[in-house]
């Protein structure tokens, strides 16, 4: 059996109060920092935090960045977001100031990140060893919404050419938050056609679905409005319905585990790139590369807002750029390093069986010594 390796620290937490529950786990730390998102749901548990901090050293190490990887879970069904958000805060606090930035993901946003950084007292650009910034975090990161979304469609036009696809591509996106819409626009606009897109109320399936006129008819939790939809689409409420629809790619751009067991036998797609954090199961892993199903997978593919972060917390990042320019400059190189590491991913995969991630990264850690 293999050997699991130990995080650098985990931490429970119960809140100044006693009335939350979760976890801190720094899986990696470099010159004693470390980085990650917060996930708030419901169901998070002690063991997907781990997964998740896993999977930001890989991330990090994949793009180049010396920090180290993080990540937060709290379990809460969002009665009373505002008040979770403010006893984390004030309970993560000595972590936050001693060199562990957490941030966004799952269920937090940037306006619930805000809460938890003013209720902590912490300013990213007052952390320790902090690099000068000229300007406060929200105005740096939140123009950078798009970025994760901008490379998972880098992954997903690389991989589609890899594959020897010179025509464009049929697309289904699975969520359509921040992350699936950024993706539909980014495709849309290189010529692929979106076929599928699933929400929380189901599967719409179309010969083409226009990104601009669905993300129109979309609230900001990713809902799209069934009563503004035009006729000419078909509207599917069965859970898992997205894998019925035929397509070239499929994009996993919502919950954990979209994937398992359960029902990849039903996946239509040949090729699958991981928009989220762990939507696949490692069952699913296995099945679908024996399957034959290509998978780019979340460490390759779902980077940009953690290495926007990195960017600006190594000082990486030319501060002195203006707005549109830094934004222009943080995509491209964000770009850059997904569309290296999904064509040598491919590659890796291509030459041997198994997982190729391990390989990847060694070669990558190997190259930053």
């Amino acid at each position: 059996m293999e050997k699991v390796e130990e995080p650098a620290f985990s931490v429970a937490f119960n809140g100044d109060d006693k009335s939350i529950k979760g976890w801190v786990i720094a899986d990696s730390l470099v010159d004693g920092w470390a980085m990650g998102g917060t996930r708030m749901t419901p169901n998070v548990t002690e063991e997907e935090v781990r997964g998740l901090a896993r999977g930001m050293t890989q991330k990090l190490t994949l793009v180049g960045l010396p920090v180290g990887g993080a990540k937060a879970g709290i379990v809460d069904d969002g009665s009373d977001k505002k008040r979770t958000l403010e006893v984390f805060g004030r309970t993560v606090a000595p972590l936050l100031h001693g060199g562990i930035h957490l941030g966004a993901d799952l269920g937090v946003g940037p306006a619930e990140r805000n809460i938890f950084f003013e209720a902590a007292g912490y300013d990213p650009r007052k952390r320790p060893r902090a690099v000068p910034m000229p300007y406060d975090w929200r105005t740096y990161y939140e123009p950078l919404v798009d970025c994760t979304g901008h490379g998972v469609g880098v992954a997903a036009v690389v991989a589609l050419e890899a594959l020897r696809r010179d025509e464009p591509g049929t697309v289904v996106i699975q969520g359509f938050g921040s992350v699936g819409r950024a993706v539909a626009q980014f495709l849309e606009r290189r010529g692929h056609r979106i076929v599928g897109v699933a929400d929380e109320f189901g599967t719409i399936s179309g010969y083409h679905l226009p990104s601009d006129a669905l993300i129109a008819i979309t609230d900001p939790l990713g809902r799209i409005d069934r009563t503004r939809l035009p006729q000419n689409v078909k509207v599917n409420p069965e859970p898992d319905a997205w894998l019925d629809v035929p397509a070239d790619v499929l994009v996993l751009a919502a919950q954990k585990d979209a994937i398992h067991g359960g029902n990849v036998d039903r996946l239509t797609a040949s090729l699958v790139v991981e928009g989220g954090n762990i939507t696949t199961s490692p069952e699913a892993k296995v099945r679908m590369a024996a399957a034959g199903v290509t998978l780019v997978p979340d460490v390759v593919a779902n980077v940009g807002g953690a290495a926007a972060a990195g960017l600006a917390l190594t000082g990486t990042v030319p501060f002195e750029l203006p707005g549109e320019a830094r934004k222009r400059w943080v995509f491209d190189w964000v770009g850059a390093r997904v569309e290296r590491n999904t064509r040598d991913l491919l590659e890796i995969a291509a030459g041997r069986s198994g997982d190729p991630v391990p390989e990847l990264v060694a070669a990558r850690r190997k190259v930053s010594l």
